[in-house]
């Protein structure tokens, strides 16, 4: 007989009279066999992803040196492929190309150097006078009395403040040479991984492709040759227009007189290409400023060479030598540059263009382009433009019709 207290049913779970579970839990009268091992995953599950994000954070800048390093050597394997299929063994190729390019930054750094210690140098010795003629406008235009042993004087009684600012500056030495260090050590990892990535070009792509199936070897083969024509073509555009840009800055300089002006030439043009977005500014910058320091005049004259030689750059050089290697619209140069300096800072900032170029030209080859019918919605200047032509031509064709019965009349 059933007990009118407990029963069982036929799925082995003791009830009540009323059907429900005797022990009144929301799992009855224990806990299911499955959740201790749920809690159990869960909890392996929090720890591991704990773990994977603290190794991500832990290796970022090796991700980003690693990033780098392989957009410098697709920018520097075309030319190390040139020279393989000559005869010359890859990783002697790729140690020529490094030299070269080795020899054109300390070029670079050597001669820009060369003239901020020289104008600084300048600016020393000239400081006496300088300090007087600040004096001089300082009394003339605010009414003041002010000296140069007054401000001296109170130079002195001021020195334990300034003794404070020199040991603090002392102090942050340590800091400096440790963020010095580090830089040098993250230059030399990035040149390492890069000359392994340019010289081992061809065995990278063999190891990658082996751990594809066939069907996918293709697709990657294909985003890495576009990969490597787009950012070559974007550094030897770039290597170009700052050729161009340095001589034609150099030759002006030169007219007006100014002091290192092959110096300023070089990075006018290295600073306008290979810098986005600012590039152009802090080019121009420093010989306004140099300038400044000959004659305010020669500033002016200056800055409207920069200015006038940007607008022919933007439009005549720059389409003309960069349409047959990155064709990137500058609305999308512009958001590509923002969108890596926000994700990566200034390398992001550098590498967002031919990253671009190679997601566009990538992208192109899968997206199919269809005939655009003639529509004034699409372009509603168009009609006109057209109408404008033919009369145009109606007017030239009226003017030659008159023109020959004239000259048959005679």
């Amino acid at each position: 007989m059933t007990s009118s207290a407990e029963q069982k049913n036929t799925d082995g779970v003791e009830r009540g009279a009323d059907g429900a579970p005797a022990g009144g839990g929301l799992w009855g009268g224990g806990m299911p066999r499955w959740l201790p091992r749920a809690m159990v995953l869960f909890l392996v599950l929090v720890g591991l992803f704990q773990l994977a994000d603290w190794a991500f954070r832990q290796l970022i800048d090796l991700f980003v040196m690693l990033l780098v390093s392989f957009f410098l050597s697709l920018a520097l394997e075309p030319a190390v492929d040139r020279m393989a299929a000559r005869g010359v063994r890859r990783g002697v190729g790729t140690f020529l190309v490094f030299v070269a390019v080795g020899v054109a930054v300390v070029g670079f750094l050597a001669a820009l150097g060369t003239l901020l210690v020289d104008q600084v140098a300048k600016i020393a010795g000239d400081l006496p006078h300088l300090v007087d003629s600040l004096i001089g406008w300082v009394n003339r235009t605010f009414h003041q009395d002010v000296s140069l042993g007054e401000l001296q004087n109170r130079l002195l009684k001021d020195s334990g403040t300034i003794e404070t600012y020199v040991q603090q500056a002392a102090d942050n030495v340590w800091g400096v040479s440790s963020t010095l260090i580090g830089g040098l050590f993250q230059a030399f990892t990035v040149g390492l991984f890069t000359f392994y990535f340019t010289a081992e070009g061809p065995r990278v792509r063999r190891t990658v492709c082996s751990m594809l199936p066939p069907a996918k070897q293709g697709e990657v083969l294909r985003a890495w040759e576009i990969a490597l024509a787009k950012t070559g073509g974007y550094l030897y555009s770039r290597a170009l227009l700052a050729v161009v840009s340095s001589v034609g800055h150099w030759v002006m300089f030169e007219l007006l007189g100014l002091p290192y002006a092959a110096a300023l030439a070089v990075w006018v043009g290295v600073m306008s290409q290979f810098v986005p977005t600012l590039g152009t500014y802090l080019a121009g910058a420093l010989p306004v400023l140099v300038a400044l320091t000959v004659d305010p005049v020669d500033a002016l004259w200056v800055l409207g060479f920069v200015v006038v030689y940007q607008q022919i750059e933007n439009y005549l050089l720059q389409p003309r030598i960069t349409a047959r290697t990155v064709d990137v619209h500058p609305a999308l140069a512009f958001g590509s540059v923002i969108a890596g300096a926000a994700l990566l800072g200034a390398v992001g900032a550098v590498i967002a263009i031919p990253a671009a170029a190679t997601l566009q030209g990538f992208v192109g080859t899968y997206v199919r382009r269809y005939e655009v019918a003639t529509d004034p919605r699409i372009d509603r200047g168009e009609q006109r433009r057209v109408r404008r032509e033919l009369r145009r031509e109606a007017a030239r064709r009226l003017r030659r019709m008159v023109g020959g019965d004239g000259r048959r009349g005679e």
